[in-house]
């Protein structure tokens, strides 16, 4: 097998496809056939995955769908010419070159910079017109492997990419000079892959600043690794491009400066349009800055004030404190549920010891040793001892919680006013209501104080002294004074609503939680509802304990679903990858890992969320209805120890699982599109393309 990045078999020429899922599973299915990747299912799921997030036209009639996938074992290019174009999302248009760039997930440096080279000559005229032009695959080839340096000595590709002279104008406009002189603007590019889009965006800006006769330079984050600009150059610049998808790395080095963020693809569509943003930024003393203190090694936070709306900045915000909180809650939960094993402590462990207002496990700890065993024994003691460390670690739920909200608003300098707050949150029993509101008014107050430009012998006390203490006063001033009792009071309404629950309103609920849980198989919908759940867990309550069942339950039965109805009820419906994602469903449902559905959503959306949603209601309602409790946070039918009862554990999650791969089989057998969608597995059944392509 050649292992040059691109070879005839992987080119497609003067081709027709309905949409751009079909064109890429069909380049995924080109790159497992020459043995460069061992799962087109998998390559497609991951290019369509990061399309998804951002879609890959650009201007230009091109498409660079592309991803690093643990299904390709070659860094390859696979190339469709569309007669018609098919729409990738640019704005002028639909694309007729399309690029499918697979990378390994452990690609070493010098293929990701093989890669880059093609995102970098998309830019230029001259090598678009010769693919246009190609007569023939290798004809394509050549064009290619001339571009990425992949080209044999003396080889001439038909015809010669070169770049381009870039047309330097004689004279800077006024708008573009400040004090008299050009602007010097620094910009970073970086997409979430760090493939195409950081260095195409790169380029661009590059050759617009040279257009406008602009001094820019600019520091490409890829995947393998990025130079970082001299501090010197950074010092002298007048603004920041930050055109990004992802968090800029070591942000602080920008600190003080004028800055404009946009996404990267704003980078390669509008780089002189960007350009002028940033030398008005550098003239207006009121504008966005770089905060002090932002960035670390691995990255930063970014800021409100980025290109973003606020109901999805608040988003990730939340969604960042919630996913640094479920460590602690899973881990600490864990421990506590096992310290109810029969042959450990058992349920009484957490129960009072007589009039000493404490529960067993702090008696046992407080007057017994390990060369001192309680009455119990070892058993008992150990299972104090994972009791007491459980809910030590449970208590860190709305402080952390608190803190890590206030982190993604304003990087490390709002963890500590965080913690403070969510603690303080504790101390008025405002429960995690309280961590979220301590969280956002830590994470406020930090990046407010923080954005202030000050003088460079302050800036090293800013982020370690000044912010945590100004935001510690004031996010947790504002919870004493005025804010804790009245969310204190609401999550006390709260708690009671949900411990008098019962019958009717207990079943809606569940219901209601079932189908959070399976709407977006590990999105925010289902996120929120299982933080709902292990923020309960620290109520230690009847109704948390419930909440957390029908949450846990329902959240398993999409993968236990697909598993049931493609490896058992209805085979010839799915294709055969779809059938090996089904086996590994089994363990992934049973272990409560949700995402294990995802492979079947993507690929038939119409028919598998449905039919995932009926079950997680059947599963959540009927959960509730059997007063199901689970005191462990994660798990699935591993925890057993920690589910009661647990006929109604194993009853609702049968019927839910029944019920989404009945479902699901009836859509796939008894619909227009599921018929078609037999059809096609069949016909791919005996062709010689994989029938996830054909499906």
């Amino acid at each position: 097998m050649s292992s040059k990045t691109i070879i005839p078999e992987l080119v497609e020429l003067d081709v027709g496809h309905t949409d751009k899922s079909e064109v890429i599973r069909e380049l995924a299915a080109r790159v497992v056939a020459q043995g460069r990747a061992t799962d087109a299912a998998a390559l497609f799921e991951d290019a369509w995955a990061r399309e998804q997030k951002d879609e890959t036209g650009l201007p230009g009639g091109i498409a660079i769908p592309h991803a690093k996938s643990a299904a390709v074992t070659v860094p390859s290019l696979a190339f469709a010419r569309l007669t018609p174009g098919v729409d990738f999302g640019a704005s002028d248009g639909p694309a007729d070159l399309v690029f499918l760039i697979a990378a390994p997930a452990d690609a070493a440096e010098t293929h990701l910079a093989v890669l880059s080279k093609l995102a970098r000559s998309l830019m230029l005229d001259e090598f678009t017109a010769g693919l246009r032009a190609a007569k023939t695959p290798e004809d394509v080839v050549a064009l290619v492997d001339q571009a990425i340096g992949e080209a044999e000595a003396g080889a001439v590709a038909p015809e010669a990419v070169a770049t381009p002279a870039v047309q330097t104008r004689p004279d800077v406009e006024d708008a573009l000079l400040i004090d008299g002189r050009p602007a010097r603007i620094v910009a970073v590019t970086s997409c979430a892959t760090g493939i195409a889009h950081t260095f195409m965006a790169a380029d661009a800006l590059t050759a617009a600043g040279k257009t406008s006769g602009v001094d820019l330079v600019v520091e490409p984050q890829g995947s393998s690794g990025y130079q970082a600009l001299p501090q010197s150059v950074i010092d002298a610049a007048d603004a920041v491009i930050f055109a990004n998808d992802v968090d800029v790395r070591e942000e602080a080095r920008f600190a003080g400066k004028p800055v404009v963020r946009s996404g990267v693809k704003r980078g390669i569509e509008q780089p002189a349009a960007l350009v002028a943003e940033a030398v008005a930024a550098a003239k207006n003393p009121a504008g966005a800055r770089v905060q002090a203190g932002a960035g670390s090694a691995t990255g930063t936070a970014a800021s409100p004030s980025q290109n973003v709306s606020w109901g999805r900045n608040i988003q990730r915000i939340l969604l960042t404190g919630v996913s640094y909180m479920i460590p602690f809650v899973a881990g600490g939960g864990l421990l506590v549920a096992i310290s109810f094993l029969p042959f450990l402590g058992g349920y009484g462990i957490a129960l009072a010891h007589g009039d000493a207002g404490v529960n067993n496990a702090v008696y046992t700890l407080q007057h017994f040793a390990i060369w001192n065993l309680p009455p119990e024994g070892l058993g008992y003691y150990l299972g104090a001892i994972a009791f007491e460390i459980g809910s030590v670690s449970l208590g860190f739920l709305v402080p952390a919680l608190a803190g890590y909200i206030a982190f993604a608003i304003a990087d490390r300098p709002g963890i500590a006013p965080g913690f403070v707050a969510g603690a303080i949150a504790v101390f008025m029993n405002a429960g995690f209501l309280g961590g979220l509101v301590g969280g956002l008014l830590a994470g406020f107050a930090a990046w407010l104080i923080g954005r202030p430009t000050v003088p460079r012998w302050l800036r090293g006390l800013m982020p370690v002294v000044i912010i945590p203490l100004g935001a510690s006063i004031i996010a947790s001033g504002l919870m004493l004074l005025i804010l804790g009792a009245p969310i204190a009071w609401l999550m006390t309404q709260l708690n009671g609503f949900l411990n008098g629950l019962s019958g009717g309103g207990a079943i809606v609920l569940g219901i209601i939680l079932g189908l959070m849980m399976c709407f977006d198989l590990g999105g925010p919908v289902n996120k929120v509802a299982y933080a709902f759940a292990v923020a309960g867990l620290a109520q230690q309550t009847d109704a948390s304990f419930q909440v957390m069942a029908a949450v846990m339950i329902a959240g398993m039965v999409p993968p236990l679903g697909m598993a049931l109805a493609s490896t058992v009820l209805y085979r010839r419906g799915f294709t055969e990858v779809e059938r090996e994602n089904g086996a590994a469903a089994w363990l992934l449902g049973a272990s409560f890992i949700s995402e294990g559905a995802i492979p079947f959503a993507a690929a038939d959306p119409l028919r598998v969320i449905p039919a995932n949603l009926v079950g997680g209601a059947v599963a959540g309602g009927l959960a509730m209805a059997f007063a199901v409790e689970s005191r462990a946070p994660h798990g699935g039918v591993f925890v057993f120890f920690a589910i009661d009862p647990l006929w109604g554990f194993a009853l609702a999650l049968a019927a839910g699982t029944v019920t989404t791969a009945l479902i699901v089989t009836a859509l796939k057998r008894f619909t227009a599109a599921g018929r078609k969608a037999d059809a096609m597995s069949a016909e791919a059944a005996e062709s010689p393309i994989p029938e996830t392509v054909a499906a």
